[in-house]
């Protein structure tokens, strides 16, 4: 008999099926569901148990993870008539990596505590790659207590784990990370596209960039993405544009406007009328190629 909590994992998409992998592979009983059964194949394969609903998996969890799009999604999950919150037993513990909204997981916090229940917000970034790896940064915001309960679970799908204070922190510093990150894929091509209009090498370019103060993760991590003309479809242009609109509502409840950030929604969102909520992230790059005429291929 495994000493590792017996865990329910809700969402086991792009993000959440890598997580679900490692923590099945450090012992971790695990059952998972998602809305869509073919997503769980592997897991299923690797030893987890499916369950035909939310509540039937919550039953005997002492632990409930999930991974979901959005705050939609999560609210559905957590608050629906057969979901989380109503099904959890006494005592248990439930962990959303999600990207969500400040005032969903301060709402969440305070429903899981009146009912008995743990919750920690543990949003995660750094790609697909590094989830399979193990080496996600993850954001952890809740009582510190339960952060060191759960501390060792985190070792397992995290490389660097930080335990950010209040619920609603982890919210935050995702989002503010999110903010960088796509303010960044929006100007990366702006400096790809001055190199190679100018006659330089694509890749003497890019390389240049990434030995200047110029560089960043999106210029090491997704500049191969255009390259290839797949753009990454890892992350959709619908979760980018909705992670804008969490981002520039953190600020507007602030009281303030993010100038770039307000760029980057509006460019965002017009590159998701044009290719639709589906195309790659990195479309944000072709709308300047096609208004230029030229793509950044090497």
């Amino acid at each position: 008999m495994s000493s590792l909590p017996r865990l329910f994992f809700i969402g086991v998409g792009n993000m959440g099926n890598p997580m679900a992998a490692n923590l099945l592979k450090a012992g971790y009983p695990l059952t998972v569901h998602d809305i869509s059964p073919e997503k769980a194949q592997n897991l299923i394969s690797l030893g987890a148990v499916w369950a035909d609903s939310i509540a039937a998996g919550c039953a005997n969890a002492e632990l409930v993870m999930a991974s979901l799009p959005g705050p939609p999604q999560v609210r559905e999950v957590m608050l629906g008539e057969h979901g989380v919150l109503a099904n959890a037993k006494p005592g248990a513990c439930i962990i959303d990596t999600s990207t969500s909204a400040v005032e969903l997981v301060q709402e969440l916090v305070a429903l899981a505590h009146s009912k008995g229940l743990g919750f920690l917000e543990a949003p995660v970034t750094n790609a697909v790659d590094m989830a399979a790896l193990g080496r996600l940064s993850i954001f952890v915001g809740g009582e510190q207590a339960l952060f060191e309960q759960h501390k060792a679970l985190f070792e397992v799908i995290g490389e660097k784990i930080f335990h950010v204070g209040a619920p609603g922190n982890g919210a935050t510093i995702k989002l503010l990370t999110n903010l960088l990150w796509f303010v960044s894929a929006a100007a990366i091509g702006e400096g790809l596209m001055l190199g190679a209009k100018a006659g330089i090498p694509l890749h003497t370019v890019w390389e240049a960039i990434k030995s200047s103060a110029g560089n960043s993760w999106v210029a090491e991590h997704d500049v191969p993405s255009i390259f290839a003309g797949h753009y990454d479809p890892s992350f959709s242009l619908a979760l980018c544009c909705k992670d804008l609109g969490l981002i520039n509502q953190i600020a507007k409840n602030q009281g303030y406007e993010l100038p770039m950030g307000s760029k980057a929604q509006a460019l965002f969102q017009e590159a998701m009328q044009t290719y639709g909520p589906d195309a790659a992230e990195l479309h944000v790059v072709k709308l300047l190629e096609e208004r230029v005429g030229h793509l950044l291929r090497p």
